[in-house]
């Protein structure tokens, strides 16, 4: 039992670090602020992979992993920020 508790112990790290890498590869987490903020009113840099999602807007099911999708509602507010 020891045994398995020492090789978990060593595993756990590696396995976080695995996570961590590709858990944001868009950099969503640092644009967070930005939801409750009108997108009309956002400037985001000329080189970001990103989309507008508006609602009932027309978008492609490809996945993206270093993409930022932005989600808004029928006002424009950013609803929500994520990889894809």
């Amino acid at each position: 039992m020891l045994w398995a508790m020492r090789r978990l112990a060593l595993l756990i790290p590696v396995l976080l670090m695995a996570c961590n890498d590709s858990d944001d590869p868009c950099g969503a987490e640092g644009y967070a602020s930005l939801v409750g903020t009108n997108v009309a009113a956002v400037t985001l840099p000329a080189d970001l992979n990103h989309r507008i999602l508006a609602p009932g807007g027309i978008a492609t099911t490809d996945f993206v992993p270093d993409r930022l999708n932005i989600e808004t509602d029928a006002e424009g507010t950013i609803t929500r920020l994520y990889c894809g």
